[in-house]
């Protein structure tokens, strides 16, 4: 399972995933979807709560997560949603490590 993995070390010369790699992870995710900015392909979910409060308690878990990780998300917070975004900027693209902290995302809300 992607949650159990840790993210390993990725630099300019990682080569991202290719499509069929990429279809294979996602279908091991729930809600996320791929998405395309700028010509990156990048991984996005979009996470929903009662109130701010929430919201922002989330968006933190979130950020500790992706310090333990290093590897760190582009998240949007905004009253009762926070918007989580995943993609390898060293590679301008997706690498393995944007799936396994994706799958971590969905288990901070257990």
């Amino acid at each position: 399972m992607l949650d159990e993995l840790r993210c390993e070390s990725c630099t300019s010369s990682a080569v991202a995933l290719d499509a069929e790699q990429t279809r294979l992870l996602l279908t091991e995710l729930e809600g996320w979807h791929m998405l395309e900015r700028d010509g990156i392909p990048q991984l996005e979910k979009v996470y929903t709560f009662k109130n701010y409060k929430l919201a922002w308690a989330f968006a933190n878990k979130v950020s500790e997560l992706a310090e333990g990780e290093f590897h760190h998300p582009s998240l949007l917070l905004e009253w009762g949603k926070v918007t989580v975004t995943w993609w390898s900027h060293a590679i301008k693209g997706l690498h393995q490590n944007d799936f396994i902290c994706a799958a971590k995302c969905d288990q901070v809300l257990l």
